[in-house]
């Protein structure tokens, strides 16, 4: 039995090695949006170990076999799709043929915004954790959605995914979200529902995306 975050943070950390090898491999050292890519992706997923190393998420500590470690890994890398086909030049389902710049600028400003929202809110939700134990996370990053650090990662993977400008990315990462987050969301919902307080809280905020749901 191996904890979660062995095999998630193993994923992330090999995803710039895995662009560079792509990028190496099909020759695409001049390929401008391949290079974009591994420059979000790669520090994202630097950044990911960082955070793992200087404040965790209980969520990850727990521990998984290897066959769950393993479904673990071929579930990250549905994200592996959006460098594949940026690097490779392939079209499955396009958005874009020739997307203009704006499009790229968009993408690059979600990624920051999501940067912001999820490791913020991990950090004050550690802190907060350490210095007032059993007590409801209400305010700041908080206060107006419940799931700030997956509102943040939808951006930041939101980011990602448009680059390829190519639905099956999409679809790959809509899929995450409604096989892995939304539950782990509605989970989170009904252990935090033991404070007096939740119920309060709950009708003041949204689950997962401000104003809308």
């Amino acid at each position: 039995m191996f904890k979660q975050k062995y095999f998630i943070d193993i994923h992330k950390g090999i995803t710039p090695l895995f662009i560079i090898s792509l990028i190496f491999f099909f020759d695409q050292w001049d390929n401008q949006i391949a290079l974009l890519y591994l420059s979000l992706h790669g520090t994202y997923g630097l950044l990911w170990i960082t955070k793992s190393y200087i404040y965790p998420d209980k969520q990850w500590e727990s521990r998984v076999s290897i066959f769950y470690g393993l479904l673990i890994w071929c579930s990250l890398s549905l994200y592996w799709l959006s460098p594949y086909l940026i690097v490779t030049n392939t079209n499955i389902l396009p958005i874009f043929e020739d997307p203009p710049f704006i499009y790229f600028s968009i993408c690059i400003s979600m990624y920051i915004l999501g940067i912001f929202l999820h490791f913020t809110s991990d950090m004050q939700k550690y802190i907060y954790l350490k210095l007032k134990p059993g007590v409801l996370i209400t305010d700041y990053m908080f206060s107006k959605v419940r799931n700030t650090n997956y509102l943040g990662e939808f951006f930041i993977y939101l980011g990602f995914v448009l680059l390829a400008c190519d639905w099956l990315p999409l679809l790959a990462l809509l899929l995450f979200i409604i096989i892995v987050w939304i539950p782990n969301m509605i989970k989170k919902d009904k252990s935090l529902s033991r404070y007096n307080n939740f119920k309060d809280y709950k009708s003041k905020t949204k689950i997962f995306f401000p104003f809308l749901y």
